[in-house]
């Protein structure tokens, strides 16, 4: 893609993210623009784009591809290669493969941060990358994303105690990426306890 039409894809996938994180906002019984809000830090929400190749691999058997794990943000719009797969979801102890996009389909993914605001009611799924030997697959993930300076708490209004910044919570995510989320939440839990408790 050439850069002009770059940032009119990210423009409109921009907009795309507003509209969800008003639905899901709404379905959790909340104001409109609550996770717009809360991902605004003094510069409003974060946004990055990251365009991957995955090459083809002549033995996918010995190679584990990217690893299992959650994004650590906010929402995640995906547009897949057309003809190679390779992203897997995990569901109830297995994996749903997803098929490559077609027409320019664009697959919404959850991060770690809807968990937290939603209390649980949003989930951040578990995702893997294959290798492949069917050719090389190219993805283009566009992150709609808090502030490093947002204060990440559940809505109160769902009833969860504890806060911290989304900056705390990367300087964890990239050290345990690739583990289970449960001990990376506790471990944010105890420190916004920490924090409270000192009055910071």
């Amino acid at each position: 893609m050439c850069s002009k039409v770059m940032d009119e894809y990210i423009a409109q996938l921009i907009q795309l993210a507003e509209k969800l994180s008003q639905l899901m906002s709404e379905n959790l019984g909340l104001d409109k623009d609550y996770i717009k809000e809360s991902f605004s830090g003094a510069k409003g929400p974060s946004v990055g784009t990251k365009v991957a190749k995955y090459p083809e691999c002549p033995r996918p058997e010995l190679v584990r591809g990217l690893r299992e794990h959650t994004d650590a943000g906010g929402i995640i719009l995906l547009l897949q290669d057309e003809h190679v797969p390779g992203l897997e979801f995990s569901n109830d102890g297995g994996w749903i493969k997803i098929p490559p996009s077609k027409n320019n389909t664009i697959f919404v993914n959850t991060g770690d941060q809807v968990e937290v605001l939603s209390n649980g009611r949003y989930k951040s799924t578990l995702h893997r990358v294959m290798a492949g030997k069917d050719g090389s697959r190219l993805s283009i993930a566009t992150f709609y994303n808090p502030a490093g300076d947002a204060i990440i708490s559940p809505a109160p209004k769902l009833s969860y105690p504890h806060n911290y910044t989304f900056q705390d919570y990367l300087k964890l995510y990239a050290t345990t990426k690739f583990s289970d989320k449960g001990p990376r939440f506790e471990a944010m839990k105890k420190m916004a306890n920490g924090h409270s408790n000192h009055g910071v």
